[in-house]
């Protein structure tokens, strides 16, 4: 199967990274949005992130011919790094700005957005509720050959594929944040997925410059997400029980095994809603005296007052300056 025509439901975070790469890769590619609001909230997502993917793009220049080249370089971006030249990221560069300007589409018309996609890839937020609402609404809307994948974070494929009206052509796909640097895509079906069609959504991952990640089963949380979420868990229990500051849990994070950054900045990079909804949906969070209710009370402050992570310019950091 050809992926000519790719769209995707929503324009948060990884949805605006999803279609940018699946644009830079020479797809022709629509974000849905419900209104002229998301629509212009989501432009300035768009514009903001290739700025810093064609940022990256031309540091990587800086790259060749250093020893960690090899490893730092925008892995979605640049296939093959041995051997690559200046030149070829000329072409790189020239090609990808084409392809983001000519091929990237923002439409809020469903009917529009849906006519003749081979792939759909569904990015709300993670509530159970407004998704299975969205399959419900576009079942009817779409081709007999459109494969629908959902992005999830923490649900199932399971969970919904009965509202999609067609499980066989459903299944998960996830990506990690900034994911022209850490290109993975989880593929993960369920037990109802057409095994041709995770073939296809495998081929369709190499093609946006992916390294796709194939699960054998369902996993909540997918490979990434089980190793992620305990740590980002533990800083949230660290700063919502006054043990410790986000500084000082990041501080003791990076250097204690030099990872790049620690677990609050990757929450604000994550984006606080989506903290937010996940802490939302813990046994007890609705309860008044529990420590998930403290939590979402907290997380809900922040979002409050307009501080939900890095593209808001604030989260738990400052990033105005």
């Amino acid at each position: 199967m050809e992926f000519k025509k790719v769209v995707l439901l929503g324009g948060g975070v990884l949805g605006s990274q999803i279609a940018i790469m699946s644009a830079y890769t020479g797809h022709d590619t629509t974000i849905w949005l419900r209104s002229q609001g998301s629509v212009e909230r989501t432009e300035k997502k768009v514009s903001n992130y290739k700025t810093r993917l064609l940022a990256d793009l031309e540091g990587a220049k800086n790259l060749i011919g250093n020893p960690m080249g090899p490893y730092v370089y925008p892995r979605g971006l640049i296939r093959k790094w041995e051997g690559t030249s200046q030149a070829d990221i000329e072409k790189l560069l020239e090609a990808g700005k084409k392809n983001l300007d000519e091929k990237l589409h923002l439409e809020t018309d469903l009917d529009k957005a849906l006519a003749d996609a081979d792939i759909i890839i569904e990015a709300m937020a993670e509530d159970p509720k407004a998704k299975i609402s969205m399959y419900e609404s576009i079942k009817d809307k779409m081709d007999e050959k459109t494969i629908l994948c959902t992005n999830t974070s923490t649900l199932l494929p399971s969970t919904f594929a009965e509202y999609t009206g067609r499980p066989e052509k459903y299944m998960a796909l996830h990506f990690a944040n900034e994911i022209w640097k850490h290109n993975t895509a989880e593929c993960m079906g369920h037990e109802g997925t057409d095994p041709e069609v995770y073939d296809q959504v495998v081929k369709f991952a190499d093609q946006i410059n992916m390294i796709p990640i194939k699960l054998k089963k369902e996993q909540g949380g997918y490979v990434l997400n089980t190793l992620l979420v305990p740590l980002l868990e533990a800083a949230q229990y660290l700063w919502s029980t006054g043990i410790a500051d986000p500084e000082m849990v990041d501080i003791t994070w990076k250097v204690g095994t030099g990872s790049p950054k620690g677990p609050f900045e990757i929450m604000d990079i994550i984006g606080l809603q989506t903290v937010y909804n996940i802490v939302k949906m813990k046994e007890g969070a609705d309860q008044e005296g529990t420590y998930y209710h403290k939590l979402t009370r907290l997380l809900k402050e922040k979002l409050d007052k307009g501080e939900s992570g890095i593209n808001a310019g604030k989260g738990f950091y400052d990033y105005s300056k």
